[in-house]
């Protein structure tokens, strides 16, 4: 077991010289040989150095058994649109520790002191794609997006539409696709604003041939664009994000003219929606599974940014929170709500009050799942009128979060 009161035996931030021991570490831990990297393209020093700017510009910690690191965690800074709102968070990613040192309780201690970091940086949430649901449940992460595939043939493109713009192939640093980004973000709960080292990690791994196209307006202004590789006959979508239906239809016009290069269109889909409806031929295959969780860090700083539905009336509500890993978060509160005013947070007792942990105040506050459900599956408790308030006041998007650093 490790001694945690050994001085040699401590956390500490990742600095630059530390390179070496963070790659080895990552790669050890995933799998991942200098010879699959050498396959898909990648150069000796790029492999080196591929993972240099995160020790710059993240904040990586980790375990050192002395001079050794054995365990590590990336926190990378960025915002998030949540609900029209703009939010500072934590991207977790990178989460690895060597076998000799497992089960031993070093991640539980690594990652509660960078939540606690998180929280001393302003960061009130932190997402992460996770390894093993349940055990990011445990220490309060909860499922708030899903990631859609689907698959159709060649016959089953749509039909030409009418649209008076086009399409360009454009370079992956075009200053376009980066402002077409940034504008789906300020509209859309959930999307993530990619700084330029979420842009570097979005093209981490993609190979040679990969190949982005922007649909154009009849003023030349960028309304949607297209991440895709062909290969094999196949075109794989990694990314479709528009502005508006024209640019939908623009960019399927522009799949649907490979029609002869293709037999299948293969995509990914992390709008929440079936895209089965807008298809001639709905007869595809679609499938979703589970893909960012997330986790509320401070929650009264949280739900001091939140934007609640206005109601237009006088009504109040009393949360009860349960955080078994960060007791700062084991509050009651109660917000108040007026035709004239802000919600107030205030410690005053309401008439009506729920209570539930706080993976479920998690899912719930971004909109992945209503407190009907929650209630129904007994992981929020209330009167019917409390949850009624609840249904009320929760906006009802659920996130569209396409970024896997």
């Amino acid at each position: 077991m490790a001694d945690y009161s050994d001085k040699n035996f401590q956390i500490r931030k990742l600095k630059p010289e530390h390179l070496s021991q963070f790659n080895d570490l990552l790669r050890y831990a995933f799998q991942v040989t200098e010879k699959e990297l050498l396959a898909v393209g990648w150069e000796n020093e790029d492999i080196r150095q591929s993972k240099f700017p995160i020790l710059q510009h993240a904040n990586v910690i980790g375990w050192f058994d002395q001079d050794r690191l054995v365990s590590q965690i990336s926190i990378y800074p960025m915002k998030m649109n949540i609900h029209n709102n703009v939010y500072d968070i934590g991207f977790i990613t990178g989460v690895a520790t060597y076998p000799e040192y497992a089960h031993q309780g070093l991640m539980s201690k690594l990652m509660k002191h960078g939540l606690t970091e998180m929280k001393k940086s302003g960061q009130s949430i932190s997402l992460l794609y996770p390894y093993s649901i349940p055990l990011y449940r445990k220490k309060g992460w909860e499922i708030i997006s899903d990631k859609m595939t689907f698959h159709l043939k060649d016959f089953q493109l749509p039909k030409h539409f009418n649209v008076p713009g086009y399409v360009r192939r454009v370079a992956e640093e075009s200053d376009d696709l980066i402002k077409l980004h940034d504008q789906f973000a300020k509209k859309t709960h959930g999307c993530l604003f990619r700084n330029h080292l979420a842009w570097e990690e979005y093209w981490r791994w993609e190979v040679e041939d990969t190949t982005v196209a922007i649909y154009y307006n009849i003023d030349s202004e960028p309304k949607g664009y297209v991440v895709y590789l062909l290969d094999n006959e196949i075109f794989h979508i990694k990314e479709m994000v528009y502005l508006n239906v024209e640019a939908w239809k623009g960019l399927w016009n522009y799949i649907s003219a490979h029609e002869p290069m293709l037999t299948e269109v293969k995509g990914n889909n992390y709008s929440n929606a079936p895209i089965a409806f807008w298809l001639e031929d709905s007869d595809i295959k679609e499938t979703i599974r589970p893909y960012i969780m997330a986790r509320i860090i401070d929650v009264k700083k949280f739900i001091t940014q939140y934007r609640f539905i206005d109601i237009k009336r006088y009504a109040s509500l009393t949360l009860e929170i349960i955080d078994p890993l960060l007791q700062w978060n084991n509050l009651t509160f109660t917000l108040q709500f007026s035709p004239e005013a802000e919600p107030k947070i205030t410690s005053e007792p309401s008439n009506h009050k729920v209570k539930l942990n706080i993976r479920a105040l998690n899912t719930l506050l971004l909109g992945y799942k209503r407190p009907h459900f929650l209630q129904n599956v007994e992981l929020l408790e209330g009167d019917s009128d409390a949850i009624s308030l609840l249904e009320d006041i929760i906006p009802r998007e659920k996130a569209y979060i396409s970024d896997y650093i």
